[in-house]
């Protein structure tokens, strides 16, 4: 099967983006009544105001519908949640056992984070208000003794993050073995968040026997390997060229000392009037910090990170999308599935490290056709950076002139930087460059160890 993954991918990706790319203007004339969805499914998403479905719906659903395998390769913001859930929806109206048992679901779907998972939820819960379909979804950061007493009755569709889903399969609460369906969201990122052994012990609870549908940003070796120990000769769709910056987003980039990138942001809101901006930085530590200073500046603004309880991440998340927040200040795994319609505006406060972070951070605007902007404030240690982003994204981004900005008079400490990849010194050489003479305190940038922190 492995060859069979590999070469659908290889023969099919570049006639998958041409004809994407190809079709993209007669797409508007497909409606979702063409794509054999049953009434009360069509009448829910009438409600929701939409008729036409976007590219990855338009492949996905008859596909989901004929109820092979599929492999997707689709960015956030092209609906490819919608995509797995309406003809998942309606293959679980169709095929419903009237014995369904409490604690175990028909349809596992399975996501890198808690916000992700909810927003999931509720699209199914969008969807199926006409269906007689019950759904719940799990994750960690909460009391799991509501999660358990939900589990008490009978469920069609589960949503979950892998380690609280392993959680309440250890304590007995979850039985996996009715699964018909399942679905690997954001697959790319779940590995990049480590959760590739929590997957394998999840595969082996599933009965052999089911649907699979893995939707991924982007196909490194990694996902190859999964797809090929998941997948049975799936279908492959792709809607968007691989990691790739969305066209609709307009890019640029400010030449700024890390000193000064604080001051730049208030500058660049107050300027431009921005009402709404998802900022991202590359530590919990500096979101908060960030966050501080611009409510300091009379910019309303609330960070959300992993250090950050769900109920607060969630109460964050809620007052930025109605507009009571400003500015939303994210590390990039807290970030990762935040669905904001219409958002105009992303900043990278700092460049991220991994060149494909920053197409999943801009990923965040310019979405369902909409177009968007992200600004990146660019200190000189960060060129290696912006250089590989560049070349992932096979495109010079132009970097502007910052007009009507003052530089304050003081410069802000600048925060812990982490080491740069293949620069490695040995822990005597460093201690020894970074001690402080007697009787002077280490600084503030190194009361820290450096390093990611998400």
């Amino acid at each position: 099967m492995n060859s069979t993954v590999n070469n659908t991918i290889n023969n099919t990706s570049n006639n998958a983006n041409n004809n994407a790319n190809n079709n993209a203007p007669s797409a508007p004339t497909v409606q979702f009544a063409d794509l054999g969805l049953a009434a009360p499914i069509l009448r829910a998403i009438k409600d929701t105001g939409y008729d036409t479905p976007t590219p990855i719906q338009t492949k996905a659903i008859p596909l989901v519908l004929n109820g092979g395998d599929l492999l997707a390769g689709a960015q956030t913001g092209t609906g490819k949640t919608a995509g797995f859930t309406l003809p998942i929806l309606q293959r679980l109206t169709q095929t419903r056992p009237t014995n369904i048992r409490a604690g175990r679901p028909r349809c596992l779907m399975l996501t890198p984070t808690r916000e992700l998972a909810a927003q999931i939820k509720e699209s199914v819960d969008t969807y199926s208000k006409y269906l007689e379909l019950r759904s719940m979804v799990v994750f960690g950061g909460v009391n799991i003794n509501p999660q358990i007493n939900q589990l008490q009755r009978p469920i069609d569709i589960l949503v979950a993050t892998p380690g609280r889903l392993l959680d309440l399969h250890q304590q007995g609460e979850v039985d996996l073995l009715g699964i018909e369906i399942l679905v690997l969201d954001e697959a790319d990122r779940m590995l990049d968040m480590g959760f590739i052994h929590d997957i394998k012990k999840i595969l082996a609870l599933l009965p052999k026997s089911r649907q699979n549908l893995l939707f991924s940003a982007t196909f490194s070796n990694e996902i190859k390997k999964l797809a090929d120990r998941l997948l049975n000769q799936p279908d492959f769709i792709e809607v968007a060229r691989r990691n790739t910056a969305s066209e609709m987003v307009e890019q640029s980039v400010y030449r700024v000392r890390q000193g000064h990138k604080r001051d730049v942001l208030s500058h660049l809101i107050n300027q431009h009037n921005w009402y709404q901006v998802l900022v991202f930085t590359r530590t919990k530590h500096g979101a908060n910090r960030l966050a501080e200073k611009l409510v300091k500046d009379g910019i309303s603004a609330l960070a959300i990170h992993g250090n950050k309880s769900q109920s607060a991440r969630t109460k964050a998340l809620s007052e930025f999308k109605t507009g009571n927040t400003r500015v939303l200040v994210a590390t990039d795994i807290a970030a990762r599935g935040l669905d904001i319609d219409q958002l105009p505006q992303v900043v990278n406060f700092e460049l991220p490290n991994i060149p494909e972070d920053y197409v999943h951070r801009i990923g965040r605007t310019g979405r369902a056709g909409a177009s968007g902007g992200a600004i990146s404030l660019v200190d000189q240690d960060e060129l290696k950076y912006l250089k590989d982003i560049e070349k992932l994204i096979k495109r010079t981004i132009p970097t502007l002139t910052l007009d009507g900005f003052i530089p304050p008079t003081t410069i802000e400490p600048e925060p812990d930087r982490p080491a740069r990849r293949g620069n490695h010194r040995s822990t005597a050489t460093h201690n020894a460059r970074n001690k402080p003479a007697q009787g002077q305190r280490r600084p503030q940038s190194q009361r820290k160890p450096n390093g990611q922190s998400r």
